[in-house]
């Protein structure tokens, strides 16, 4: 079973930078695609950044592509979010998320595909 912790979300203002982590104690994450999604007061879940089981492949939403990078460290069983520039609209849940994927290279921006989530990690990011 794979049980995902986020961390290092918090109270920041315009233009600051975050990094976020997403770890899981037991099972090894080399075997699943790994995302970040993110959740407004109000609004859906939207996928933030996306990788793939090698690392090679990724996917940003359009609202951060250029801000945030998502690197996975299969070595340490984690994946981090560094966000920089960040703005008010930024403000949101974040969630780490696993799914199971046969493709190495496929770095998935889909809900549905991913099969396990952490708990998630408030950022807020104020004018």
């Amino acid at each position: 079973q794979v049980h995902l912790v986020e961390s290092g979300g918090g109270l920041v203002q315009a233009g600051d930078s975050l990094r976020l982590s997403c770890a899981d104690s037991g099972r090894a994450l080399s075997s699943y695609i790994m995302g970040w999604f993110r959740q407004a007061p109000g609004k859906g879940r939207e996928i933030v950044a996306a990788v793939s089981r090698s690392g090679l492949n990724t996917h940003y939403g359009d609202s951060v592509n250029g801000r945030f990078t998502i690197v996975r460290d299969d070595a340490d069983n984690t994946v981090t979010l560094q966000m920089i520039n960040l703005k008010p609209e930024d403000t949101a849940v974040y969630y780490c998320a696993a799914g199971r994927q046969i493709n190495r290279y496929y770095a998935s921006a889909r809900e549905d595909e991913y099969h396990y989530w952490g708990q998630g990690t408030q950022v807020t990011v104020s004018a």
